[in-house]
């Protein structure tokens, strides 16, 4: 397979410093974005919501399987079917409310990330493409901490 490379286009500032599970919905973070794409943010401000994408950094190995948050009430489910952190990529997506924009800097609220984390993009909110009709989920996701 062809090897990629992905560059940051900014990174998170807030006030957590070591992973956790859950407790993130009134979460504010402030993402820096590099000063040569601060034009790309230009019409941010008409969305309520955005899809923030980062490469969880601190993840330093991957596993095939996993049981979330090592719960027990959960059952052991293969790395894809998860939204855990350790995956040959990885890379996370988070749905976030657009806070305040000013400049080459957004304030996002409910972002799931570890202080100084890289963002790879930003992504508008369209429900269209994001909210799908009848989505399907195991019963066992609700037993983890949000």
């Amino acid at each position: 397979m062809k090897e990629i490379c992905l560059k940051p286009i900014g990174t998170v500032k807030n006030r957590v410093r070591k992973p956790r599970f859950g407790g993130f919905a009134e979460e504010i973070s402030e993402i820096i974005v590099d000063k040569k794409f601060q034009e790309a943010l230009k019409g941010i401000d008409d969305y309520t919501h955005l899809i923030i994408v980062y490469w969880m950094d601190k993840v330093k190995d991957y596993v095939i399987s996993h049981r979330p948050q090592d719960n027990p009430k959960v059952p052991i489910v293969g790395i894809f079917s998860c939204r855990c952190p350790a995956r040959p990529n990885p890379i996370g997506m988070t749905t976030v409310r657009l806070v305040d924009h000013k400049e080459n800097r957004i304030k996002v609220k409910g972002l799931d990330v570890l202080d100084g984390t890289p963002i790879i993009d930003i992504k508008p909110y369209w429900p269209q493409y994001d909210k799908p009709e009848k989505a399907k989920i195991p019963d066992w996701v609700y037993k983890l901490e949000f």
